[in-house]
């Protein structure tokens, strides 16, 4: 991109994201608001599912595309979303897609049969997507400073987190009552409240402008390969590994990938430059997202398996055996992982929570098929959220402190993309060797709980790879 570009994007968004004062607070408020419906649908949808399966008449594998279709447009849709803001502007982006999920929320709702469903879940997910990516740019826009930008971002965590522990407990109410609709429904007031007060506090930056060309080809290249390699992926636990499911999806989107960075490289104006892959931070904070988010991914997925399937749980009693962690996960964003980062540095407090989330992932690959839950699940589950809400914090301060504000948009959608994508390829790997591990034992609680241990262990030497890796980031960033 020029110089006049990067030029006028400055002129026109510096004084209002560097403005003192309450209401950049108020739009922290406001981008954590709109971001709540991502939250509270990403916890309840998959408590709800056996609701939604008995009213609309889902077959099994059917009813996994109530979350496939969401995932694969999420996915593909974040680093789009991210570009897009620093194109367009980011309020005008973040609105808009606070509109599609908010309509998208409504049609779930109301859907009557299998196939308006699955669309409308497929449109959330590209709605969610934008809101998602645009959050974390317009966080970076308003908070520049260092101090003030690690409490915004604790503040976006917490919301993250009580939302999340919100969810699991609504989600199991709402599915003991049997009404999922409104699990869909309870977004449209949020999306309409956030949608009204965009105007008066977000900021009103222009964006680089689309004078210096839209990269079209690029943009589909980027959005194509991760759908095609997390729908490959998604197969592997049912159809494995080698089979045409998984190998034909994952093998176009590597072509398409290739294809991408051919773009990128002759295009005038990319929607990636791949300079941002020279900084050894990013590239390096990329590979520690993965790892970590693979061990979120494996705990949400596994744990209610374990706690259901083996520990004879049910839904509301599962919901409720998450809420301390999720609770722990809350008091870490609200300030406490902060106050720790401010004192060691971001690198250190990443080391220490990736140190302990890993601890809390080997406790889970020991807990037996007869377990107690206050001695064999909570006292690991507390140790990833604690591990989490520290490490997260910090990896997230770490990916995002080389990003100029024009490239802000591409740095978060890349920080997104990654956590979505990379989670749902880790969990997918988890899946399949689980599944082999036990067998044809799919009712005996013995066999499945030797499938999650599998699980549980190989998500720990994951994530003890991604924290060697994170050794090698730098102490200290040089600002470009």
């Amino acid at each position: 991109m020029s110089a006049a570009l990067e030029a006028r994007s400055i002129e026109h968004e510096e004084p209002e994201a560097a403005r003192p004062g309450t209401r950049r607070w108020a739009a922290l408020g406001l981008v954590c608001f709109g971001a709540l419906m991502i939250v509270l649908d990403g916890t309840i949808v998959n408590i709800a599912l056996p609701s939604i399966q008995r009213d609309l008449g889902f077959s099994q594998s059917g009813l996994a595309w109530v979350v496939n279709a969401y995932v694969l447009t999420f996915g593909g849709f974040l680093l789009l979303g991210g570009r897009a803001a620093d194109l367009v502007g980011r309020r005008t982006v973040f609105v808009t897609g606070l509109a599609i999920f908010t309509a998208a929320s409504l049609a779930c709702g109301l859907a009557p049969a299998q196939w308006m469903l699955m669309a409308a879940r497929a449109v959330q997910g590209i709605g969610g997507a934008i809101v998602q990516a645009v959050a974390f740019s317009l966080i970076l826009e308003l908070f520049r400073e260092p101090g003030p930008r690690a409490k915004a971002m604790s503040v976006w965590g917490f919301v993250s987190s009580a939302g999340g522990a919100v969810g699991v407990v609504l989600g199991g109410v709402l599915t003991q009552t049997g009404d999922w609709h409104l699990i869909f429904l309870l977004n449209v007031p949020i999306g309409i409240v956030a949608i009204a007060l965009a105007g008066p506090l977000l900021p009103a930056g222009r964006g680089l402008g689309l004078a210096g060309g839209v990269d079209v080809w690029g943009a589909l290249a980027i959005t194509a390969a991760p759908i095609l390699a997390v729908f490959g992926i998604l197969q592997a636990s049912e159809a494995g590994w080698t089979s045409p499911a998984v190998l034909v999806p994952v093998g176009l989107a590597l072509v398409v990938l290739v294809a991408f960075v051919l773009i990128e490289r002759r295009v005038r104006a990319p929607i990636v430059p791949l300079r941002i892959f020279r900084s050894r931070t990013v590239s390096l904070s990329q590979v520690v997202i993965v790892a970590f988010m693979t061990a979120f991914f494996g705990w949400f997925f596994f744990s209610p398996l374990y706690l259901q399937r083996v520990l004879g749980f049910g839904s509301l009693q599962t919901g409720l055996g998450f809420l301390p962690a999720m609770l722990a996960f809350a008091a870490m964003s609200l300030g406490i992982a902060a106050w720790i980062v401010g004192r060691v540095g971001p690198k250190r407090a990443l080391l220490a929570g990736m140190s302990i989330a890993v601890l809390g992932l080997a406790l889970l690959a020991r807990a037996p098929a007869a377990g107690v839950y206050p001695v064999d699940v909570l006292p690991a589950m507390l140790l990833i959220a604690v591990g989490g809400g520290l490490g997260f914090l910090a990896l997230i301060l770490i990916a995002t402190r080389e990003a100029t504000p024009e490239d802000s948009g591409l740095v978060s959608g890349l920080v997104s993309t990654s956590q979505m994508v990379g989670g749902a390829i880790g969990l997918a790997v988890l899946v399949s060797l689980a599944a082999a591990r036990t067998a044809g034992g799919v009712a005996d609680p013995a066999a499945l709980n030797d499938g999650y241990h599998l699980a549980f262990l190989v998500a720990a030497v994951l994530t003890a790879g991604g924290l060697f890796v994170a050794t090698r980031l730098p102490d200290r960033v040089v600002p470009a």
